[in-house]
């Protein structure tokens, strides 16, 4: 293959090569691909006089425009960078959001030096193309297994623990929930495809294991190929007892949630902003809750809250969360699986060992 043939898009994001983004930072935030790097041609500022350039006087102005702003020093400066990246990463390529001028643009600029870089032909929408089709194809393909169980029966913990384990919510960067955020921001939808896509191409395993969850995770939702796949896979259910959830929800969404507050911010202003987040959380559910248990649990919350501060005291918070899992969360799961029965497949207690025999009897069953 000589350097200027396409690659194969498969073995390109299988093997995490690097990849020379020259789009502007705005697109590039948008969406990308996990093993690439955003050098611009241009800034952000620079594309949009470009493009209002083009849009009054044509393409031959936009482009003399284009090469006034990048030139002499920041020409140079730009150039450096390439330079420095494709020194270090001679296998990758380079791209722009077509394959068009811009990337053609930095690599002759790469040849007037003496260095010669690949492209990709047609650019980021072509790559993203290739993923959105292999996502269907993969979800398609795959076997999907889902663990489900009511909030705080530490799906998350055993889906990690099995081979084959495909995450949603650690590509989502949320846990799902109300309450669900993390400190650090939730990918863009984008982002999220791009990642989920490439773990699932990853993934050789007989059986993908998956936890059960809406089509909305935070910020970002399940693609509707992958989630009607999900929708149709078998399901075994995880069940805890009370106390056992208790514990998982406080580990979860006290002592883990508080902690990222406070390393992101000093232990006073994390505390508050951890504070603030969680009562905020049961007024976004506050309609389903209804307004005397929404005024009950925020209540209970408050106190626990105030206890953990002082005191370093968790046990109140045992309260607020008992309350919530038996009267809203509860109810809205046992509500959901009585819907999905059919495809129940066996009931574990997390055991990694137990759920692969659980899967392996109904799968010689089926046969």
């Amino acid at each position: 293959m000589t350097p200027d043939n396409q690659p194969d898009f498969t073995e390109l994001f299988l093997n995490d090569v690097p990849l020379m983004d020259t789009r502007a930072p705005g697109e590039f935030s948008q969406g990308g691909f996990p093993s690439a790097i955003n050098l611009p041609l241009m800034t952000d500022d620079e594309r949009a006089r470009v493009g209002t350039c083009y849009k009054h006087s044509g393409q031959e102005a936009a482009i003399k425009l284009g090469h006034k702003l990048v030139s002499g020093k920041t020409k140079e400066a730009r150039i450096q960078q390439w330079i420095s990246h494709i020194t270090k990463h001679p296998e990758g390529y380079l791209y722009c959001f077509r394959g068009g001028l811009r990337s053609h643009t930095v690599q002759q600029w790469l040849k007037d030096t003496g260095y010669h870089y690949p492209l990709i032909q047609g650019g980021y929408k072509v790559l993203r193309r290739f993923l959105i089709d292999t996502l269907d194809q993969q979800s398609s393909d795959k076997r999907f297994v889902v663990l489900s169980g009511r909030t705080g029966t530490g799906k998350t913990r055993i889906l990690n623990q099995l081979p084959g384990q495909f995450d949603l919510e650690h590509h989502a960067n949320h846990r799902g929930s109300s309450f669900g955020r993390h400190v650090s921001p939730q990918p863009t939808q984008i982002n999220f495809e791009h990642q989920i896509t490439i773990d699932l191409m990853k993934n050789n395993n007989d059986i993908v294991y998956v936890e059960d969850e809406s089509q909305v995770i935070g910020s970002v939702h399940i693609p509707d190929s992958l989630l009607a796949s999900l929708n149709n896979s078998k399901i075994i259910v995880i069940e805890k007892s009370m106390k056992q959830r208790i514990d998982v929800v406080i580990e979860d969404y006290v002592i883990d949630l508080s902690q990222q507050f406070r390393s992101k911010h000093d232990e006073e202003e994390g505390f508050i902003k951890y504070a603030d987040y969680m009562l905020s959380g049961t007024d976004r559910i506050r309609k389903r809750l209804g307004g005397l248990m929404h005024q009950q649990v925020k209540s209970q919350m408050t106190t626990a809250l105030e206890q953990q501060i002082k005191h370093n005291d968790l046990s109140a918070h045992r309260i607020w969360i008992a309350n919530l899992l038996s009267h809203y969360y509860d109810k809205m799961y046992d509500y959901q699986l009585s819907r999905k029965q059919e495809r129940v497949i066996g009931v574990s207690n997390g055991d990694p060992e137990e759920i692969m025999q659980i899967v392996k009897t109904a799968t010689v069953q089926a046969n």
